[in-house]
């Protein structure tokens, strides 16, 4: 368990009442779009604003934001709106700049929290400040490393210290621009479960035709909060066009939001209690039978040891797997929940019938 300081997020005036929003243009692009969003987002309930003032982009010669310019406009949001308002910070000329013009709280964004020094040099500049700061999981599914970066900003007396989990990048066919992989949020919140984990629906989505399913998956797994794309006019958006929704669009989105009690009360107890007695039981019978599974990989490996035959084989391996995933079909089960169970399987597989080999080499070796 990692030990972390954390207070509650406070923003003076504002009931942060379970989600959390916040919303706002993916780039700040002219001062009349980024108040004309504003003011819309306001008249829906949105109370906390977000606009990109500086933009990484994966290649030079995109949009990379108005930078400074910008800030400005954000301190217009907040005198006429009344709402807060948020900029992701990569260096510290970012910090300087966002605190020097009243910002309420800043993110570290997914390509910065990949690199420990980028996160070190922003904690050091916000030494000293207390304000909400959120810091997005890295871009590849390195849980330990977004634990880090989050201890970094920690140790620098960040104590309103919550975590965006934005998805992670991923060169495998998916439906999603980053793939949520949800057991890595929910591994972060098992070690660190005083921590907020606002879910970023825009960036895992890539497209806006997904975001009501992805925050309804968030508030189901009971998340803290969404930080979502919000554009005046998405279509014309200088960045991210296809993932960004209008103040309207996001309203039908809260609108339909399932929120589900977040503890168990008396009256259905009984009845999950028996449900997951059941789970555990099951659990129990699955890894008997992983046991007698490896017992027999084992076995295996000292045949192919005696009979000088390799560790893998590709076709037999080939074969397994169509069939199974046919079988797991004819059950009803998904496809590629099968592919990673029996991969993962034979990955270990592997590993036991490796340690028999080597085990018998070295026997044979001593004796010699």
């Amino acid at each position: 368990m990692s030990k972390l300081n954390i207070e509650p997020i406070k923003l003076q005036g504002l009931d942060l009442k379970r989600p959390l929003v916040i919303s706002g243009p993916c780039s700040a692009e002219t001062e009349e779009q980024t108040l004309d969003t504003a003011r819309a987002l306001a008249a829906v309930g949105i109370k906390v604003f977000r606009a990109g003032i500086w933009k990484p982009r994966t290649r030079p010669g995109a949009f990379e934001g108005v930078g400074s310019l910008g800030l400005p406009w954000l301190k217009r949001v907040k005198e006429e709106t009344g709402m807060y308002v948020g900029v992701e910070v990569a260096t510290s000329f970012h910090v300087y700049e966002a605190l020097k013009h009243g910002v309420d709280l800043v993110w570290v964004g997914a390509r910065t929290s990949a690199n420990p020094f980028a996160v070190q040099e922003v904690a050091d500049a916000l030494k000293g400040v207390n304000i909400p700061v959120l810091v997005k999981n890295p871009v590849n599914p390195d849980l330990d490393l977004w634990i880090g970066a989050l201890e970094r900003i920690n140790n620098a007396g960040i104590t309103q210290l919550a975590a965006i989990h934005r998805g992670f990048s991923t060169y495998d066919k998916s439906e999603f621009r980053n793939h949520p992989q949800w057991q890595i949020p929910i591994e972060l919140h098992r070690r660190i479960p005083e921590l907020p984990i606002i879910t970023d629906p825009s960036h895992i989505a890539g497209k806006r035709e997904l975001l009501a399913g992805i925050c309804q998956e968030a508030m189901d797994l009971n998340f803290d909060g969404l930080i979502i794309e919000s554009h005046i006019c998405p279509e014309k958006a200088w960045s991210d066009a296809s993932q960004q929704v209008t103040p309207q669009g996001l309203k039908d989105i809260l609108d339909n939001l399932v929120l589900r009690r977040p503890k168990i009360g008396d009256t259905p107890r009984n009845e999950l209690d028996d449900l997951r007695k059941t789970i555990d039981k099951l659990d129990n019978q699955l890894l008997d039978i992983l046991k007698e599974r490896m017992r027999i990989s084992e076995a295996i490996g000292m045949y192919k040891y005696q009979n000088n035959i390799t560790i893998l084989q590709s076709r037999r391996y080939d074969e397994i797997m169509r069939d199974r995933i046919e079988r797991a079909e004819k059950r009803g089960l998904n496809p590629d929940f099968t592919t990673r169970i029996f991969e993962s399987i034979h990955e270990e597989s592997i590993s036991c019938q490796s340690a028999i080999m080597n085990r018998e080499l070295k026997n044979k070796e001593g004796k010699e």
